[in-house]
């Protein structure tokens, strides 16, 4: 062989050039493999029966009825099955006494929220299976019920309010506490409080995040095949990694012998994060039938029984300067768990509490959080997990800052932000941000959106009267994302690392496999990946394939959720594609017979320094394959493994911009204009990008105009279709307007951060601070989410009085700030 390369030129470079993505040809043309679509020889499929109630005892089920229909092979209940189903966890124990009450996939004798597992059907067809479900009979003590979040954490056995679980005797689960004084972090916050009542500004608001539905595209759905030595699930998951190990972990079953496939998933935003009542069901039913089992859910059973995202009530207290210097910050939240303590569910409003304090230098900070048992669908992430929240909360609450100090929103903004060179940055929360430039992202979502101009229109309007007001949102926004270091989560009792894994193999034919632990349900993740490992070894793009979500194929990984896969899955392809390349340096120099230290690499070409001898890598690829002359004690491979864990987690940052017209008369919203200028470091392909944004604003947009998930007295999910729980169209939004600053990471080689949450994060506070501004000027200081038509014109009828503002509930509990949960933040050292 020469140690000449003829081949062609490296291609261009691949990192930041639009590239249509490479999946997208098998998924739009429907050659793909959905769960769903998978049928195994002599499969059975399931059909769930699920509570009407919201609350009940179980006193019996008759199931012969539904054992006798045709085509039936078995029906079962959680008597049957006893231990063998074994239990849903929880992840995430966020204080050392949290109250967890024991979540069986398929309870025997209480249920606790309406559309839990109460039997399973097994049958030869689907349908045979959905009839015969129709034909079990379940007889139900109807028991009180926990609905309304304030009321459900004010619940005693003694003041006769319900318990989601009486056996628990409470329905708080856990207090979490996060003080900037104890942490050595800043100030003492009720000092900073009690000085601004007396020489200053303190502003008290309580804001209400609804409760949100994930309502992926794809519902649920899983295949069981337990005939071969391994045992092997096919489930639509964002997690197939951490099925494994929670199936190995409560059934007894080796982890060697199980092998779970996430195949190509449609959608999921966090809520396809848990491992499922559904997944353990099937399990254990075909273990124990022996057969092949399929269960794919309505998308009724979807919006009924898949955990549910948001649900706070959120309580701010504000303390600043007379000129609006911010001095302290003071948030109390109630987060409603619903029934169960899903798998990370208790920590989502945690990972609020780091991001309250956003892009704002406060001397003083207190977090505290009461997390809440309640007989509704159990809540998780949903995209943006706890930073939306947080956001939208101190969003709000620095637009009445705004209007107290009788300036600009922005400018109250700038005059408290982190300045571009103040970067790295320690927060009041205990965070380092790398880097940001605040500045200049609000600079050009200004110049975009007109903002001066459409201040003078809003001014004009006001002075005529005009019926149709013109209202200006903002949301300057930062997020940590790229979940993440290991040792933070371990801090703060996380029950898994940070880290993701990655092998890149370099094939006789000078190709790439790539495989990642992240597994993609939507991302585009193999033409990212593609781009980064073309670059990296100067291989055509079309030449490199990425492979995931399958445990056998991917052996070690954590997952996608969080904006993590980029900036930590993405960072351990690097590292894997770099041992590649020294590992080809020894055999390129034996080929060149020169010195390793003598060898460079460039474009795909290994060259001797000074030199124009040199050898492609798909030369040393065959050669390395051939194994015909390799240096003595060299193997024959150039395969690549590399784990990478960060030092810390990335923040992305931007400023949105927000115009919303308001009928005065009617209440009627049409958006006008909106602005997203976004740094996400830098940028792999601009195109997925896009996508990715205009995918998330519309999604935050819904949160903050039409989603609610709303159940009735009784604890019936009364928006148990889209029919009622209303999902935004193409139709529905507008064109937005999107650009990007840069100010790279310096926690990864890469530069980058994630952006598969921003969008979602900003939007909804910039459209509910556009709202009320549109109607501020008639006494409006608040409108609960969704804001509807109808709330919007109580609004103004009322004045922004009680019509505006909820009225679930009560006032706020005290918070009982007990030690465990002052201790939980010790050592998150950020």
């Amino acid at each position: 062989m020469t140690a000449v390369d003829e081949r062609a030129a490296a291609p261009a470079a691949e990192i930041g050039r639009d590239r249509r993505r490479k999946e997208d040809q098998r998924l739009i043309t429907g050659r793909t493999r959905w769960t769903d679509n998978i049928t195994l020889p002599g499969m059975l499929h399931l059909a769930m029966v699920r509570s009407p109630f919201a609350h009940a005892r179980i006193n019996g089920i008759e199931t012969s009825e539904a054992a006798a229909a045709p085509h039936v092979v078995a029906v079962w209940t959680g008597a049957d099955f006893g231990d063998e189903l074994g239990v849903c966890i929880n992840a995430w124990p966020i204080t050392p006494d949290q109250v967890t009450p024991t979540h069986s996939p398929m309870p025997a004798d209480r249920v606790a929220f309406a559309g839990e597992i109460v039997a399973v059907v097994v049958a030869r067809t689907a349908a045979a299976a959905r009839d015969a479900a129709e034909l079990v009979d379940v007889d139900y003590e109807e028991l009180p019920a926990a609905l309304d979040l304030k009321d459900a954490a004010a619940a005693t056995p003694e003041n006769g309010k319900a318990l989601a679980h009486p056996d628990l005797g409470t329905n708080r689960s856990a207090l979490w506490v996060f003080d900037s004084a104890n942490a050595g972090t800043g100030g003492n916050v009720e000092d900073a409080i009690a000085a601004a009542r007396a020489d200053g500004i303190v502003i008290e608001r309580e804001y209400r995040q609804q409760r949100l539905i994930p309502a992926f595209m794809e519902p649920r759905s899983v295949v069981v095949d337990p005939t071969g030595e391994q045992n092997v699930m096919y489930s639509a998951t964002q997690i197939p990694h951490i099925v494994r190990f929670a199936l190995a972990a409560t059934t007894g079953v080796p982890e060697s012998k199980i092998r779970v496939v996430a195949p190509d998933v449609g959608g999921g935003f966090g809520g396809k994060l848990q491992v499922t009542p559904e997944e353990w069901i099937a399990w254990a039913v075909g273990r124990r039938i022996g057969k092949p089992v399929k269960y794919t859910e309505t998308r009724s059973e979807s919006l009924l029984a898949a955990h549910h995202g948001r649900d706070q009530w959120q309580k701010l207290t504000l303390a600043a300067t007379p000129d609006g210097s911010v001095t302290g910050l003071k948030v109390e939240l109630l987060a409603d768990l619903g029934a169960y303590v899903a798998i990370v569910g208790g920590g989502v409003p945690v990972l609020g509490a780091f991001m309250f304090n956003a892009i704002y230098k406060f001397p003083a900070y207190h977090f505290a959080c009461q997390t809440v048992l309640t007989n509704k669908t159990w809540t998780d992430a949903y995209r943006g997990a706890g930073r939306p929240e947080a956001t939208y909360a101190i969003e709000r609450i620095m637009d009445e800052l705004a209007v107290e100090v009788g300036v600009d929103p922005l400018a109250i903004r700038e005059k408290n932000w982190i300045r571009h060179e103040e970067f790295p940055f320690t927060t009041v929360a205990g965070l380092e941000y790398d880097s940001g430039n605040y500045e200049a992202a609000t600079a050009k979502a200004k110049e975009l959106f007109g903002y001066d101009e459409l201040r003078a229109e809003q001014r004009a309007r006001r002075e005529s009267g005009d019926p149709v007001q013109l209202g200006i949102g903002i949301s300057t926004f930062t997020e940590m994302c790229g979940l993440a270091p290991s040792r933070v989560l371990g801090s703060l009792d996380y029950g898994a690392g940070g880290w993701e894994s990655a092998s890149v193999r370099m094939l006789a034919t000078g190709t790439v496999e790539v495989i990642t632990g992240a597994s993609a349900h939507g991302q585009g993740h193999e033409t990212a990946f593609s781009q980064i490992v073309a670059d990296r070894l100067g291989v055509p793009f079309e030449d490199v394939e990425v492979l995931h979500g399958d445990t056998q194929t991917a052996p070690k990984g954590l997952d996608t959720y969080g904006s993590r896969s980029l900036v930590v899955g993405g960072e351990a392809i690097v590292r894997a594609a770099d041992k590649v390349i020294e590992k080809a340096k020894v055999i390129a120099a034996h080929m060149l017979e020169a010195s390793v230290d003598d060898i460079e690499f460039a474009a795909g070409r290994f060259t001797v320094r000074g030199t124009d001898q040199g050898t492609g890598i798909a030369d040393v690829a065959l050669a390395t394959f051939a194994a015909h002359d390799l240096p003595d004690g060299v193997e024959p491979s150039l395969d690549s493994d590399a784990t990478f864990d960060p030092v810390s987690f990335s923040f992305p940052h931007g400023t949105h911009l927000c115009a919303m017209e308001v009928d005065t008369e009617t209440g009627a919203l049409r958006m006008r204009k909106y602005v997203a200028c976004d740094d996400i470091g830098n940028i792999i392909n601009p195109l997925i990008v896009s996508g990715q944004v205009h995918g998330g604003l519309v999604q935050g947009i819904a949160q903050a105009l039409w989603e609610e998930a709303v159940y009735d007295d009784s604890g019936t999910l009364v928006s148990g279709s889209f029919v009622d729980y209303l999902l935004p169209t193409a139709a529905d939004t507008i064109s937005f307007d999107i650009d990007h600053t840069t100010s790279p990471s310096t926690t990864n080689s890469l530069g980058t951060k994630g952006v598969g949450e921003a969008g979602t994060i900003a939007s909804t506070p910039a459209v509910v601070n556009a709202v009320v501004d549109a109607v501020r000027h008639l006494g409006v200081h608040d409108i609960q989410m969704p804001c509807t038509p109808e709330r919007v014109w109580k609004a103004i009828q009322g004045n922004g009085s009680a019509e505006s503002m909820s009225t679930e509930g009560a006032a706020m509990p005290h918070f009982d700030e007990a030690e465990p949960g002052a201790d939980s933040t010790e050592g998150a050292d950020r």
